[in-house]
């Protein structure tokens, strides 16, 4: 089922989410659903704050937006209750949206490789190290179950420059092509 995706504004968004355990009721009917609710949305990587739950699970499919020639470098994974032990690299700049602020862009800069502990959907627990585009959209969707949005890491002058449209998304003045779930200020 699609879900509506919860809008910039939302209380869910700023909370650190808790964990959860494998017997979290419903548990693999809202990873499907989150699965869904990101492909109809057009997007890389959703976290379950961004559907309303404040529980630290997220999805992501980089395949999707890799070249041609690199598409086994994406991955396709369910992350539960992760934890980022690790970021290194040198800081890159890359301009990122999301599902919960439609229509703005901006460039954040993370560290080129993270080093994250999570539990799959079967919580069999993983030590992995992502590197490139695929540690960025970890980190991006590791804010998420921390409160965090990627308006927060932007330059102060771009932070300025987006305000305006940042309250015309919170009151639902910007729409999106997918079901969204809006403040209304």
């Amino acid at each position: 089922m699609i879900l509506p995706v919860y809008a910039i504004g939302q209380p869910v968004l700023k909370k650190k989410a808790a964990i959860i355990s494998p017997d979290f009721e419903g548990l693999k009917e809202l990873i499907a659903d989150m699965w869904e609710t990101m492909y109809s949305a057009h997007g890389v990587g959703i976290a379950a704050p961004q559907i309303g739950q404040s529980i630290r699970l997220f999805v992501i499919d980089s395949i999707q937006i890799m070249e041609d020639d690199k598409k086994n470098e994406g991955i396709k994974k369910v992350f539960i209750n992760a934890q980022i032990i690790e970021e290194t690299g040198d800081l890159w700049s890359y301009e990122e949206g999301c599902l919960s602020i439609p229509e703005i862009r901006g460039d954040v800069e993370r560290t080129q490789k993270v080093r994250i502990q999570y539990q799959d959907e079967n919580f069999k627990k993983h030590d992995e190290v992502y590197e490139g585009i695929n540690a960025r959209v970890i980190q991006h969707e590791y804010d998420h179950i921390e409160g965090i949005l990627f308006t927060e890491k932007l330059k102060p002058l771009k932070k300025k420059l987006i305000q305006r449209k940042l309250n015309d998304v919170k009151s639902g003045k910007i729409k999106a092509d997918y079901k969204i779930k809006y403040v209304r200020i």
